[in-house]
């Protein structure tokens, strides 16, 4: 029996190669171009026994079944490079290592979750498409992302602070000492001639590559 894991990387390859125009499964049988995955003719079998892929001479394609399967974790893959790269701001030759382990952890509701988080991204930090999810064709009425840079605030707007990710810790220490710490509501005053928000009966003016590390979640 083929473990999930396996089966979702051979299928993620699939798709990719099929991205550049190849669909050989010459390429499949070199393991190191599907990463941790054994791929081999026993396997394939197998996969095509389970309705994942038609096999035919020397090609290989996704059936129905195995196009949703490959799709799902197509983007729970280039959605966690988006939060790796974007929010957790990890370098970029880690990037792919630990978005591959993310992708066959996600759960729909998570992945989904992240992708509102970083307001529904078309395409992956290299430019790649990621799937559309159901929560993007909500976000066609929404509008916005549920949480957002600070900076994207709208000025009159009021958020909670969900999370800070300071380039320091430093600017996280002078940050708490100013009350901008998560949990805490403001409201957007004014983005020019530069940002300034109120936190209680508190106005503070702060510099602009600061409201890029404070993601808030507008409340109404």
């Amino acid at each position: 029996m083929i473990d999930q894991k396996t089966v979702e990387e051979i299928l993620e390859f699939i798709w990719t190669q099929r991205e550049t125009g190849k669909d050989s499964i010459a390429a499949l049988l070199n393991i190191a171009e599907v990463k941790e995955a054994k791929a081999d003719r026993e396997t394939l079998s197998a996969l095509e026994d389970g309705g994942l892929v038609h096999i035919k001479d020397d090609r290989i394609a996704l059936t129905p079944k195995g196009e949703g399967l490959a799709e799902a974790t197509i983007r729970r893959h280039r959605l966690a490079e988006r939060l790796l790269t974007e929010v957790l701001d990890i370098e970029e030759k880690a990037v792919e290592e630990n978005a591959c382990s993310f992708e066959h952890s996600l759960s729909s509701l998570v992945t989904d979750s992240i992708c509102t988080l970083l307001g529904h991204p078309p395409t992956c930090p290299h430019g790649l498409p990621i799937p559309r999810g159901e929560c993007c064709e909500k976000f066609k009425i929404e509008v916005s992302p549920l949480v957002q840079p600070l900076k994207d605030m709208e000025v009159g707007q009021k958020g909670r602070i969900v999370f800070i990710l300071p380039r320091s810790h430093s600017r996280l220490d002078r940050l708490g000492s100013l009350g901008i710490v998560p949990g805490s509501i403001i409201r957007l005053h004014q983005k020019q001639p530069s940002f300034v928000i109120e936190i209680g009966e508190t106005t503070l003016a702060i510099d602009s590559d600061i409201t890029k590390e404070i993601y808030v979640k507008r409340e109404r």
